[in-house]
């Protein structure tokens, strides 16, 4: 049996209409993709302030004190949790100052 003679030249000629053909729908393609463009919501700038809170066993506020006042904060936790009720304590609390 006689084999089929294939020319390299033909093949590689095939191999780049091929690619042509293949890069010509990637370039169709990718215009119509970058056509859509979304724009990003810039965050608004929150600024926050500093504040003692006393709070109960229960997680409830029960008072706010301006951060440089850490001692009056601890002594009102220390004068809440007198008398075998239950203990408070303070934390640091951060809140949203409003611009208007």
């Amino acid at each position: 049996m006689a084999r089929k003679v294939v020319s390299r030249k033909a093949k590689a000629a095939e191999a780049e209409a091929a690619e042509k053909l293949a890069t010509a729908k990637n370039k169709a393609s990718k215009k119509k993709a970058s056509t859509r463009k979304s724009k990003k919501k810039q965050a608004e700038d929150v600024r926050l302030k500093l504040y003692w809170g006393v709070f109960s066993q229960n997680l409830k506020r029960v008072a706010v004190f301006e951060f440089d006042q850490k001692e009056d904060a601890e002594k009102r936790a220390q004068e809440l949790s007198k008398g075998g009720k239950s203990p408070h304590f303070i934390q640091k609390v951060k809140e949203e100052i409003k611009f208007e």
